[in-house]
């Protein structure tokens, strides 16, 4: 009669740890716990992979948009369109809208260079507008390549390299990036995004040189590494 009470724990005890081993309800949280890093981490390797393909794609938009914008700005009341630092400081103004979510004149820099015929029918850089804190310089010159002679054969491809035409000119666009990755996951390490785009200009411009207006514009010069208009 006295060890009937302990015999009774003990079957208890064995009921209990039969249920238990019979309990399967927390195993999908025990495998949830192991599969959720692999889960999240395939994630975010598509998130990176995918940011980095949409950041290649909008920089090439940049850099089209910006030679298209510079090629077309210009009094178009005159016969002769004259352009002035304002109009460049206003084609920067658009490219740092497009480019804000990537802080595109933080991150990188964009060289606007007008590519034009000399006095001697060779090609050179009339003049050259830079803006961003990226420590870039154009790869085919600064301002005045090319101003006497044949020597400099314009710029881009070297085997086939973007020329101006007598009496016009090119607008070429040069854009610098550093990709900054938005995951722990740096997939892609630190690149370097480089793109080009060149348009004629669209009509009759005064070929002598970027003007200034009144009051007096910023000047984008290029021996400045600053992501502001001066």
């Amino acid at each position: 009669m006295i060890k009937a009470p302990k015999f009774s724990r003990l079957r208890n005890a064995a009921k209990k740890l039969r249920t238990l081993a019979r309990d399967n309800s927390a195993i999908a949280l025990t495998e949830f716990a192991f599969a959720a890093p692999i889960t999240l981490s395939m994630g975010m390797l598509g998130t990176e992979t995918a940011y980095f393909a949409i950041s290649h794609m909008q920089m090439s938009q940049i850099a089209m948009q910006v030679a298209d914008n510079a090629s077309r700005v210009g009094d178009s009341a005159l016969a002769a369109q004259v352009v002035t630092e304002q109009d460049i400081n206003g084609t920067f103004v658009g490219a740092e809208r497009l480019g804000e979510s990537y802080d595109i004149f933080e991150n990188g820099r964009i060289i606007i260079s007008s590519l034009q015929v000399n006095d001697d029918g060779g090609q050179w850089i009339a003049w050259q507008r830079c803006r961003g804190a990226k420590m870039k310089d154009s790869k085919y010159g600064s301002e005045g390549t090319g101003a006497n002679g044949n020597g400099f054969k314009g710029m881009g491809e070297p085997t086939k390299p973007v020329t101006a035409s007598d009496g016009t000119a090119v607008i070429f666009v040069e854009l610098y990036y550093t990709y900054d990755h938005i995951t722990p996951f740096e997939l892609f390490g630190e690149k370097e995004f480089q793109y080009e785009a060149a348009f004629n200009i669209r009509d009759v411009r005064d070929l002598s040189g970027l003007q200034q207006t009144n009051p007096v514009s910023p000047v984008a010069r290029c021996n400045q590494y600053t992501k502001d208009l001066n």
